[in-house]
């Protein structure tokens, strides 16, 4: 597989990605064109260390840092219908509680959203997501840590009554 197959092939991850970060799907395929068009046109200085994949992703995770250092608005509303819909339609506590925890990822700090996506949302390893962000693994699951506790603050689900997490090893 040459490097514009891999390219091509992490196409559909990349919109994910770019889209749960920027939470606007025009701005994310925006993104998503722009993180292309570098990758395709740094090709030669894409080194051959590690997988095509995590080098895709810090390409377009470092574009959407500079746009957010760019970008003077601060928040942003996010209309409703632009809202990811859940594959099967559920009752109306479930859209609920999507719709929390949508909003909830939303206002996590970058650094902590990106970690999260990367890991949950893409599957990535911890290594792969380290990689990607070109920090330590140990500085990784330290934001993933904060970003999962405070989802569960957001959400309610902090470890009140009823509310048991069990430890999967």
């Amino acid at each position: 597989m040459t490097l514009l197959d891999e390219i091509e092939a992490c196409i559909p991850a990349l919109r994910r990605y770019a889209r749960a970060l920027a939470r606007d799907r025009d701005r994310a395929d925006d993104l998503v064109q722009d993180c292309l068009e570098r990758a395709v046109a740094g090709r030669s200085r894409w080194r051959g260390e590690g997988p095509v994949r995590a080098w895709l992703f810090r390409i377009l995770l470092n574009r959407f840092r500079d746009q957010q250092r760019g970008a003077k608005a601060g928040l942003r509303l996010v209309p409703s219908e632009a809202m990811v819909e859940a594959t099967r339609p559920g009752d109306q506590e479930d859209r609920l509680a999507l719709r929390e925890v949508h909003d909830a990822i939303g206002r996590l700090p970058t650094d902590q959203r990106a970690a999260l996506l990367l890991v949950a949302l893409e599957g990535f390893t911890l290594a792969e997501a380290a990689a990607a962000l070109d920090i330590p693994e140990g500085t990784l699951t330290s934001r993933l840590a904060r970003a999962r506790q405070a989802l569960r603050r957001e959400t309610g689900r902090d470890g009140g009554p009823g509310d048991r997490m069990e430890v999967v090893r």
